[in-house]
Parts: C-alpha cells; structure tokens; sequence
C-alpha cells in the first residue's frame, strides 16, 4: 500500500510526534499562536483532487473525457458517492455502481478500480509526503490536528488514504456519521472532538462550498487551489514553518534565537570546505535548564547543545564537563553521540556550547512499545539493560574519568542535596516526604560500588535504530558522575510502577507485561545483574525508595515553579508529587518488612524498648527505638519480632490491631497537623481482646498502615 512505501522515508522514524501535555500548555501561553487546532479535509488536500488525475487517466486509457468526473457528481442525492458517504453502500457496491455509471456515460467498459490504485501509486506519493510532513510541522508544536475524510474512495474495504491514526487527534468520516460536508453539524463534531472553540481552529479544503460552511462558525479556512501557496498562508497565520521537519524538534522558540549569522561562522571555521549552503537550525522539544538544536548546514546534519546563562550552575564547567564525559565514553566503547569542538568562547553565542554528530534513530517515548510486537518489545528491554551495564563497567582510569566526582557516599550525597531542594520548593506538608527525609538516612547502604552513572537513565533518553533492537545513542547525560551504579537501575526501573499516563514519565502500572512481551522488573533487574556478572541487591528496596524520593523532590520544583510562573522544563501537580512519594513511603515500608524478616528471632528481647516520636516545625518526625535507662547501647535496625514467628493468639491480637490501626491512622493522616494517638487510649480498646495491661513486657511489632510502616509496644503474652 502507498503508505507503506512512504513510511521508509526518514522522517516517519518519529512513532509519536509530541506526547509531553507540558509543552504544549507552555507553547500556548507564551502567544506566539492563538490557534490550537488544524483540520484538513482528506480529498484534495492531503490526497490530489481526482477530478485532475482522471482527466490525464482518461486520455491515457482511451476513455471520454470527463466520464468519471461525470459519474461522481451525477445522480443527485442517489449518486454512488453520496449513498456511499452515507453508508448506504458497501465498498464493493459503491465501486460496482460507479463503473456501471461509467459504462453507461461512455458505453465502454471502465475499469474504476484501476483507477483508483494509478490516484494511490502515481499521485500520492507526490502530494501526500508534504502535506504530512506538514501535520508533522504542526503537532511538533503542540497543536492538534483533525482529518476530515468522505471516504468515498475505497479499495478493498480500506480507505486508500492510509494514514496511521496517531497522526491525527481526531479521525471524522463521514459515512460513519451519517453527515457529509458542507453540513455544519460534521465541523461542529470535529470542534467538540478536538476540544477547541472554532476562533482556535484553522480549516484546510479545496471546495470553496465547504470552507463557507465552516467560515460561518467562525472557523479560519484556506483555500487549497495551489499547494504551494495554500501552506505559505497556513504559515502565515501558524507563525513557524511547515518543512523541515526533523523528528522530535520544533521551530525555534523565539525566546531560543541564536545569531545565526555568527553560528555559520563557526562552523565554517570548524568544519572546513566540508560544509557548505544554507544553514537550518531547528530546536529539539525537551529542557529548560539547557538549550539543544538540531542543525543542517549543507550534507552534515549536527547538534549543538548549550546551556542557560542564567542556569543556576555555572555555564561553562557544565558544558566542559558533559563534553568530557561523552568523549570519554565514545572512546571507551559506550555508544553515545560523537562530540566534534567545545567552544567557551562567550563572544561567539554569549554562553559556552558543545557541537556533536546528529544521530538519527528512534525514540520511544512510550515504555509499553505499543507500535512493536512481543518478541520485538522484550528485546529492546534487553539491549537496555546491557547497556546499562556497559556504562557501569567502563574502567574509570582507563578512561581518566576518576577525578569525575567523589568516590563513595554517593546515596549519601544524593539525599542531602535532594532533601534540600525539597524543602526549599516546600508549598505544603507532604508525610510522606517527611517520613522518607528522617527514614532514608537510617537506611543507607553499608557498601556502595562506584562507577559512571548516567544520573538519568530511562528508555526516552535513548536512541535506538529503526529496524533492530540495537541502542545507537545514550542521551541526557547531565546529571552524569561518579555513585552507586544500582541507583541507576532503580531509576531506571521507575516506570514500572507509574501509571501509563503520568505526567512526568508514562509507566507500566497495572499493564499485563506477560501479554505485552515487556520482562517484568525483576527480571529486567536480573537481566542487568547478569551482564555485571553480580547478584540482586538484598536492599532493592531502599534504592527504589531512593528513587521515587528524588522523583518527588524534582516534581515538587516545578510544582512551586508553576505556581510563581517561572519558566520550568515540565509542569506538576501537588497531586503528582504525593502520588510519587507515597510510592517511595511504600517501597520503604518493604525495606522495613525484609529487614525484620532477615533478623534472628530464637532468643527472646534481653531489653525492654519503647518507641517515640518527635514533632519538628513541620511534622518533621523522627522515628526511634530506644533503650531503658542504664540499658546497653542500641542497635541501628530495631529489635523486633517479624508476625511470622508469633504464635496463636499473639497472631491472632496482631491481626486485630492491623485492623484497628488502618482506621485510626487514616484519619489521623488526614488532618493538617496529625498526632499519634497516646497508648493509654489504644488501651482503652482492650474490650476488643487487643490488650493485657497485666503484661508489663511490651512486644513491639511492626504493622503498615496508610503508607506507613511504625513499631508500636503490644502489651500481651506474646
């Protein structure tokens, strides 16, 4: 089929053009268009008009002039066409009358099904390659786009306008609603649809009867008589152009500019005779904090990324610094895009930059790999874990990378710095963030490996090749340094529990991952842990905590950027943040339960404890175990007895207070400011069978509830 054809064509290697909601919002209230909506009619627009190509497909094939122009229109409300639209024909019976009218016009007999598949092998292939990759232009800057379509030509009972849906937010045929242009009701369907008011939308179409129609809704039209012209008004009115389209980039943001003429001279100057012609400088969608365009100056399409001079770190370290890492790596065997000059020279764009090899490939924004089969979709996971791995075993002094940070501590490290910025971007009481800022550092790994880590590691930040599971290009690599290899995996594995629709990265939450062919993250961690050649961490859990607590903490950033209106890489909610915390509070909770699962429990306690907790400034609690006076110093992890090795009743009374506490603390969470409940009231429970007050020994055992995982003394016989 023609778009099977088409879809070889490089810039088709995009599987979905612009999925981040961030950017779109940000796009449109920066006004630079008040337009949100593009329609295009199918037939004479996206496809040429038939009547033209019939004409030319007459005279060739010894048929009357006109014949099939003449059959189309004929007949009035029963001609072929209009039945069909209105779904009174099938396919074939649509075609079976159009050639029986044709035959009766021309009495010769008139192959309308050769026809059609000359319109679909000669002239789409013409026409249709630039009007795509103008709709491609227009939701690569986060306007949507509808395709309006009659359908009357049809091959096959498929429509020869082959177009893949996601192309197109909005799909309207009109034999399927029983509505045909120029009927308002079908651009009004098209309007609720899309979710835009018709001052918002812009419509495209050849027929000048249905551009009135719409423009009495106040739709804007535009004529499509010349092609050529119809795109240069659409411009006009859009703001950016509509070729030139690189997958993944954008026109460049007006507040993005760059001198071109002092680029090109740069590049002249670095590149020698071997470039030369027009520059075209496009802007890749994604960050902030640092500026990436894609560049075509002659044969050599490249990349050059630079940061903000007004960025928080200095600009000129960062730059140096990312620079170093990817030359480093390229040479040690990890595939990353090829650096070719570091310029710090301030005068040439007013803030350091880097100049780097285009990689042209895949991205996949999606972890679920909807476009891909079973087989296809596992291997790719497998190509990443390898990966991963690779960069992990980079030899840091073959590569002179030891001076790239501080060796160990790393977690350590992470924490601070990231309970720091959460507390400076603080807008209201998050518990679980509380909980998690006393709770990680009690918790930090006894031993930690240091490697390169990527800092960043997730399945967007890769470019694959188009046609094998095979990882051209590791990208993003600014939070790049030396730390715990495992956090990299953790972070990595992070999808795995984010709801497929989540703002900030689309995850596998409750997705059939045996049904989609995606491994399941422990195996994708033991397919990790098999190319380093080492064992799962017992702690996975505390590195998942770990995880999900920075996640929290960059979500809370932009939250607090969105509420002062200061330009931010994304956007987030109160909702997102508490959502990704609470997660962390829930891998926490696991840690605890296999730390208590892990300790002996033959000898009964040789001490007495009892546990407190403190209320700081803003719900700042701190959890401890604590010994009776005069006792022996105690342990870093609790002594407790894990539920498994209570026996009859003592299970039965833990039961029942794992029960009662899910009530009581639910509440307690909800208000502003919650206090534990004192144990004399949770005493005063005992007419449900929860307490002894005869048994002055308490048994402290560990129970979840609400996100929380505590220790409470028990009085009873255990």
């Amino acid at each position: 089929m023609y778009l099977r054809t088409v879809a070889r064509a490089p810039y088709l290697l995009c599987t979905r053009i612009w999925q981040h909601p961030q950017w779109l919002n940000q796009w449109r209230r920066s006004g630079c268009c008040h337009y949100k909506a593009v329609i295009f009619e199918a037939s004479g627009v996206l496809l040429p008009s038939p009547y033209k190509i019939a004409t030319d497909w007459e005279a060739q094939n010894c048929i009357p002039a006109g014949t099939i122009q003449q059959a189309i229109l004929s007949g009035g409300e029963n001609s072929p066409s209009l039945k069909y639209t209105r779904g009174e024909l099938t396919t074939v019976e649509f075609l079976q009358e159009l050639g029986q009218q044709c035959f009766e016009m021309a009495n010769v007999c008139v192959p309308v099904d050769s026809f059609l598949s000359d319109l679909i092998r000669n002239e789409m292939i013409k026409q249709l390659p630039i009007m795509a990759e103008a709709v491609w232009c227009i939701r690569a800057e986060g306007l949507k786009t509808a395709l309006l379509s009659n359908n009357f030509c049809l091959l096959n009972g498929e429509s020869f306008l082959c177009l893949d849906q996601k192309h197109f937010d909005v799909m309207v045929e009109s034999y399927r609603e029983g509505m045909h242009k120029p009927d308002p009701h079908i651009y009004k369907l098209c309007l609720e649809r899309l979710g835009v008011q018709p001052q918002e939308s812009i419509f495209l179409d050849n027929s000048s009867q249905n551009l009135k129609a719409a423009a009495q809704l106040g739709i804007k039209t535009v004529k499509v008589s010349d092609l050529e012209v119809a795109l240069k008004e659409l411009e006009t009115y859009l703001g950016f152009p509509l070729q030139g389209f690189v997958p993944y980039t954008r026109s460049v943001r007006p507040s993005a500019e760059i001198p071109k003429d002092d680029l090109q001279k740069y590049l002249e100057d670095v590149l020698g005779d071997h470039a030369r012609g027009p520059l075209v400088l496009r802007q890749f969608g994604h960050g902030q904090s640092t500026r990436t365009y894609f560049i075509k100056f002659g044969d050599r399409l490249l990349v050059l990324k630079m940061e903000l001079s007004d960025s928080l770190c200095p600009s000129g370290p960062a730059v140096r610094r990312e620079y170093r890492v990817l030359k480093a790596l390229s040479e040690a065997g990890v595939p990353v895009p090829t650096v070719l000059a570091l310029c710090e020279d301030t005068s040439t764009l007013g803030t350091p930059f880097y100049l780097m090899e285009h990689c042209a490939g895949r991205v996949y924004r999606d972890v679920s790999l909807p476009a891909l089969q079973p087989s296809q979709r596992r291997a790719i996971y497998a190509a990443m874990s390898q990966v991963l791995s690779k960069i992990h075993s980079v030899d840091l002094r073959a590569a002179k990378l030891e001076d790239l940070g501080e060796h160990g501590n790393y977690i350590q490290r992470q924490v601070q710095t990231w309970t720091k910025q959460y507390q400076a971007m603080e807008t209201h009481v998050i518990p679980a963030m509380e909980r998690l800022i006393e709770w990680l550092p009690l918790h930090f790994p006894e031993y930690q490996e240091t490697t390169v880590v990527h800092g960043d590691f997730r399945m967007d930040n890769l470019v694959f090749h188009p046609d094998r599971p095979e990882i051209l290009a590791v990208l993003g690599w600014k939070l790049s340094t030396l730390g715990d290899p495992i956090s990299d995996l953790a972070n990595n594995c992070m999808a795995y529990f984010l709801p497929p629709h989540f703002n900030a990265l689309r995850g596998l939450r409750k997705c059939d991952l045996g049904h989609l062919g995606v491994p399941t993250a422990e195996e994708y961690s033991q397919m990790y842990c098999g190319h380093m050649g080492v064992g799962c961490p017992e702690n996975w859990n505390f590195y998942m905590a770990f995880a999900f607590f920075r996640l929290a903490a960059m979500l809370q950033g932009l939250h607090k950027h969105s509420l002062t209106g200061e330009p931010a890489p994304g956007e987030s909610s109160q909702e997102d943040t508490e959502f990704v915390a609470n997660l962390a509070w829930e891998f926490a909770i696991k840690e605890g339960f296999r730390v208590f699962d892990s300790l002996p429990t033959t000898k009964p306690l040789a001490r007495c404890y009892s546990t407190w907790a403190r209320r700081g400034l803003f719900l700042r609690r701190s959890y401890g175990t604590w010994s009776h006076p005069g006792a022996a110093l105690v342990p870093k992890v609790p002594l407790v007895i894990p539920p498994t090795s209570l026996l009859g009743m003592a299970q039965g009374l833990y039961c029942k207070l794992e029960k009662i506490m899910d009530i009581q603390w639910g509440f307690l969470i909800s208000q502003p400011r919650w206090t534990p409940r004192p144990l004399p009231e949770l005493k005063s429970l005992a007419g449900l069978g929860l307490f002894n007050s005869c048994q002055s020994s308490p048994l402290l055992i560990p129970f979840p509830c609400q996100g929380e995982a505590s220790l409470l003394p028990l009085c009873g016989k255990g």
